[in-house]
């Protein structure tokens, strides 16, 4: 379902007039951070299961890549329903990922190589196994029992027989309704996610200070911030009585009612970053907090997060392009994207979300929450797998923001093949969206005794679910389990098949390989990051042209660096022509066609101010020679 975030007023005031920079230049606005999935790194102890132990022994590769951070997911002592986002003990580490001494060792060996490390910070919801929750669900007057969200329930009667009904229609996100029961106080309890993550109040002061002595707790141990996850949700609205109130009937077909209208980007929570800006992040110097932010498609939205002098959030994670396909049912339903929609939305927060414009943002095509971009954004050919990644490559290393390359992409990983089962998919996401789906069929075809069709929903889930980014990483071809594990069973999560063609030792010894690509493009990013970080970005021609995606990024005026052209093709055409604009002698910076050793050149006199031909995918960085 397409969900748009409210407009507040400060927000539409935002809209109006943009500030100008009122701080200093972060190391983060340059920085280019790498996410690393704990359980699909690598595997050390032959349980399937990636660890700590198994990122240590990788870092040397992790800061080859050319990246200033790395960014953590979950590995908190956690009951696992939903791969670690579900934590039962915020300053405990998972026995199956390994220690805290392990975090501490990692945060040292990554600081030897000049990378910083980030964790996730998931506080919008805890496990129900948590002992806050354990606590506040013991009885009605536990001065915990407002750490979480409590209602009591409704009741209707059917059929002569009273109904308990959950406080209002909200609906999970994985499906169902958002409450759950608690037979033993007869009230509800919310969870926006699964039934065993409920829901933190944030109103309770006394949460918010445990939370923030958590977040020292990590702090201290020498870590650069943290990725915040769904930070805004964890302000809920409620009227004067403190009722959550119903959501607006957008699905007249369904029982539960998406609410992200309602709890995605209420007032408060601006009051609480506040809050914890100066109770625990400006006591620490030069961190970063990033904040996941889904629901979020209004920049000045977003501006009100991350604007400096506001002092909130260093950047925020929105997820317009991961939302581009998303049909109207849903994730699972079919959305048609174009090269123009892709355009538009990169255009749009490009200029909206600029250093000169007094704002800040991310760029991301990839993480644990997605699918793999080249699969969801090239023509799923072998042969022009390679080509796809490459240009996606470029276009991201060109924009200003926070680079964030999630693991695997460096290596142009797609989904995961056809000849895996659904079922065999571990994604709690996946597995409620499919049986929810599945059993709604089942009723409607009870009679005829038809068969359930799920293959629009089977196609769908093969583009889009969650688990194909959190496939195992293959090392080296050679060895069982491609060098991830030497498990004798299965792996946790599926391999794709394909780790002959696509694994790091290949791609390490040849010139030409996506892993040099990544690298080329990240040294080319830092070296010309006066321009692409800090500059103005500028579409050429309409951004309903297609297929090409050309773009100008410029320094700031008084800035002694190059201006840089962007030309990309976005498509599997050959020949496409583009007429390069007339500027002046451009001299070629990296090319998609070209190897490491042969990127530099000058183009033709001739050519300036007429056609080029451009191949499938292919892109070109080019500098106006001073």
């Amino acid at each position: 379902m397409s969900l748009h975030s409210p407009a507040t007023d400060e927000a539409e005031q935002l809209k109006a007039t943009m500030s100008t920079p009122s701080s200093p230049r972060k190391w983060f606005h340059t920085a280019s951070i790498y996410q690393c999935y704990p359980s699909s790194f690598r595997d050390t102890t032959a349980t399937g299961l990636g660890d700590l132990a198994g990122i240590m022994s990788k870092v040397d590769y992790i800061a080859s890549l050319g990246v200033d951070a790395v960014w953590l997911s979950p590995c908190y002592k956690s009951p696992n329903v939903d791969m670690g986002y579900d934590i039962s003990d915020y300053r405990a580490i998972d026995p199956r990922y390994g220690t805290i001494e392990d975090i501490e060792k990692l945060v040292q060996e990554l600081r030897k190589r000049g990378v910083r490390l980030l964790l996730d910070l998931v506080v919008n919801h805890t496990s129900d196994q948590h002992p806050w929750f354990q606590e506040s669900r013991s009885n009605k007057h536990h001065p915990k029992r407002s750490w979480y969200i409590w209602r009591p329930g409704r009741t209707e009667v059917v059929d002569g027989k009273e109904v308990k009904l959950p406080p209002n229609n909200w609906a999970s996100l994985f499906t169902g309704s958002a409450w759950t029961y608690d037979e033993h106080t007869d009230e509800w309890f919310l969870h926006i996610f699964c039934s065993e993550q409920p829901d933190l109040n944030w109103q309770n002061a006394d949460l918010r200070r445990a939370v923030y002595g958590d977040m020292r707790f990590w702090l201290d141990k020498g870590i650069a911030g943290f990725r915040m996850d769904v930070i805004n949700m964890i302000s809920k609205p409620t009227d004067s009585e403190g009722k959550l109130t119903d959501a607006p009937v957008t699905d007249p077909e369904a029982k539960w009612q998406q609410a992200a209208n309602l709890y995605c980007n209420d007032s408060r929570v601006h009051e609480y970053l506040r809050e914890m800006r100066d109770e625990v992040l400006d006591r620490y110097p030069d961190i970063i907090a990033v904040g996941e932010a889904p629901f979020t498609y209004d920049p000045a939205v977003v501006r009100a997060y991350v604007e400096p002098e506001r002092r909130e959030l260093s950047a925020l994670l929105q997820y317009d392009i991961l939302d581009v396909d998303v049909g109207p049912g849903g994730k699972f339903t079919p959305g048609n994207w174009t090269i123009k929609k892709l355009k538009s939305m990169v255009v749009k927060w490009q200029q909206a979300l600029s250093f000169p414009s007094g704002a800040w943002q991310t760029v991301f095509l990839e993480s644990h929450d997605s699918a793999r971009s080249i699969s969801r954004f090239g023509d799923r050919t072998v042969s022009n797998r390679g080509k796809v990644a490459k240009m996606l490559a470029m276009l991201e290393t060109t924009l200003a923001g926070t680079l964030c390359i999630y693991q695997g992409q460096e290596l142009g990983l797609t989904n995961l093949r056809n000849e895996v089962p659904i079922e065999d998919y571990p994604d709690v996401e996946t597995q409620n969206m499919w049986r929810t789906i599945k059993e709604a069929r089942q009723l409607l075809v009870a009679e005829s005794g038809e068969e359930v069709d799920m293959s629009d929903v089977a196609e769908q889930v093969r583009l889009k679910a969650r688990d194909h980014s959190r496939q195992p990483i293959p090392w080296d071809a050679s060895k069982p389990h491609a060098g991830f594990s030497e498990c004798e069973g299965k792996t946790w999560s599926p391999m794709n098949t394909d780790a002959a063609l696509c694994n790091v030792v290949s791609q390490e010894q040849d010139p030409s390989s996506v892993l040099n690509f990544w690298r080329q493009m990240l040294k080319l990013r830092r070296n010309e990051a006066e321009t692409l970080c800090f500059g103005d970005f500028e579409v050429i021609g309409e951004v309903d042209e297609e297929p090409v995606f050309a773009y100008w990024r410029r320094p700031m005026p008084g800035k002694d660096a190059r201006t840089l052209l962007v030309v990309l093709n976005m498509t599997a055409q050959d020949e496409v022509r583009f007429k390069l604009p007339a500027c002046g002698t451009l001299e070629l910076r990296a090319s998609t066609r070209l190897s490491e050793h042969a990127i530099v050149g000058i183009v033709k006199e001739e050519d300036r101010g007429q056609d080029v031909l451009l191949k499938a995918y292919e892109g070109m960085v080019m500098a106006v020679a001073v």
